[in-house]
């Protein structure tokens, strides 16, 4: 970053939020390319205690596990070192981590452990956002890492930037804050150009935006702006706004405190219930799926209900809790399809289920994945 860049962002609003997911990457963690430092961390929990104490929710994706772990066995990783390497830093960091976490808040902290295959996998996907969702009401904070030790890929570069977009559409969060150790999004690498032009806002994200960003300026991480850029343009398809910031400067955070923003501000794509209705729309069905009666169809389509077992008549076919299926009118012989979902319960605990009422779901199965077989969020009428 240039020296006289202090400035050149362009003071703008915040985008209206209620949830947050707050990316913080291993170049403010390790700051001194050694071990866990409050340097800048300190100034980051700040700003989520400040956002605590006025109601808001924010779920932290932390890299910093590989750097805790190096520092612990005083290791250099060397380029090309064997994956075993990095996962076994990471396993000896990953306890670090939190515990680091942990000393900035009196609210409890979680570990939440994820890789891209739990997320990929539907229920996997579900059963993870049931859990952040039940850690968010009980008032702690999720922080959530990549589960390095058991993954099967090799780290690529940017992870924890994906994950983080993955996580925001996961929590249906507002917006995604991308601290990094520039200002914002330049035209070109200001560490290299001293003409590079700031970019405050940029509206929708593009190949040529793409291009412009470099690699990795940092030796303890795994991403780069272009990583960075990648995350923000999964998050705006699943329509969160993404912030790009300067982290290692505690007067850009005290702004974002207060919803004033220097930095980059990338819209999304569109809304995220607009988001979530088109996939609901357009992708694939699973074959069969639910029958309901007069009164349910009439509450989904009329008063935009969710729906709830005493309105299900039957399952057709077979599917999998997390599916995506189609909701018809029982109607004699006939089936008027009315709307589309995603189910909360297989086929097999919808028939046990159908007809009774949503307090009975625990007594009937043995458990419960909540009182509706269809939310209203996961709904749209076709």
């Amino acid at each position: 970053m240039r020296d006289s860049d202090t400035d050149v962002f362009p003071e703008q609003p915040l985008p209206p939020w209620r949830r947050a997911v707050l990316k913080i990457g291993s170049s403010l963690l390790a700051a001194d390319g050694g071990g866990l430092s409050a340097q800048y961390a300190a100034a980051l929990a700040g700003f989520v205690r400040a956002s605590h104490a006025v109601g808001r929710e924010i779920v932290v994706v932390s890299s910093g596990a590989v750097a805790a772990g190096r520092a612990i066995l005083h290791a250099n990783l060397v380029p090309g070192a064997p994956m075993a390497e990095r996962q076994a830093l990471a396993a000896l960091g990953q306890a670090r981590l939190t515990g680091f976490w942990q000393g900035f808040f009196e609210r409890p902290v979680a570990q939440v452990l994820l890789t891209h295959d739990d997320l990929r996998n539907r229920r996997r996907y579900l059963n993870a956002r049931a859990t952040l969702t039940a850690l968010l009401r009980h008032g702690a904070l999720p922080v959530v890492n990549e589960n390095d030790t058991v993954s099967v890929d090799e780290l690529k570069l940017g992870d924890n930037d994906n994950l983080a977009a993955i996580v925001a559409a996961l929590v249906d969060a507002d917006v995604l804050f991308i601290a990094t150790d520039i200002d914002g999004l330049y035209d070109a690498d200001p560490r290299i150009e001293p003409h590079a032009r700031p970019m405050p806002v940029v509206a929708k994200m593009s190949a040529s935006l793409l291009s412009i960003a470099g690699g990795a300026g940092s030796s303890v991480g795994t991403g780069g702006m272009r990583t960075k850029l990648e995350a923000a343009q999964r998050a705006a398809s699943a329509g969160v706004a993404t912030v790009l910031f300067n982290g290692r400067r505690a007067d850009v955070l005290e702004g974002l405190a207060h919803d004033r923003l220097r930095g980059t501000r990338i819209h999304p794509l569109r809304t995220r219930m607009a988001a979530r209705k088109h996939w609901l729309q357009n992708a694939p069905a699973e074959a069969g799926g639910i029958l309901v009666d007069a009164g349910a169809a009439n509450a989904m389509v009329e008063k935009g209900a969710s729906l709830l077992p005493g309105g299900v008549l039957a399952a057709a076919g077979q599917f999998r809790r997390g599916d995506l299926v189609t909701i018809a009118l029982l109607d004699g012989d006939a089936r008027e399809p009315i709307a589309r979902g995603v189910t909360q319960y297989s086929a097999d605990d919808i028939r046990r289920l159908a007809r009774r009422h949503s307090r009975d779901i625990e007594a009937t199965l043995g458990y419960t994945y909540g009182e509706t077989i269809v939310h209203r969020d996961d709904l749209v009428l076709v």
